[in-house]
């Protein structure tokens, strides 16, 4: 099963298993993270599961669509490494991904 390291606010790092074919939100939100809001449930409607992406990981991602790209525009956190992770689909390639939860708006 691939692994999907995740950091909290507070920099706590945690290595969790993930299941091909969840979103990273899915899958952090089931491992009891949940200062990762979500509040959309996944939608791409809210931008409260922000996360940054370790740089190593950027190209190895889909590219961001236009309504994730607005949405992370309303965020004053945004930057280079950010995503929202109900768009980000794990998989196997994705293996050893590590994001760390960006501060609340």
């Amino acid at each position: 099963m691939p692994r999907l390291t995740v950091v909290t606010r507070e920099g706590v790092a945690q290595t969790i298993a993930g299941k091909a074919g969840l979103s990273v939100m899915e899958i952090i939100r089931e491992h009891g993270h949940d200062e990762l809001l979500a509040l959309c449930g996944g939608c791409a409607s809210c931008a409260t599961c922000h996360v940054y992406v370790d740089e190593d990981w950027l190209t190895a991602l889909p590219a961001m669509s236009d309504d994730e790209d607005d949405l992370l525009d309303s965020s004053t956190h945004r930057n280079e490494t950010s995503r929202l992770s109900c768009q980000l689909l794990f998989s196997e390639e994705l293996d050893g991904l590590r994001v760390s939860i960006a501060p609340e708006d």
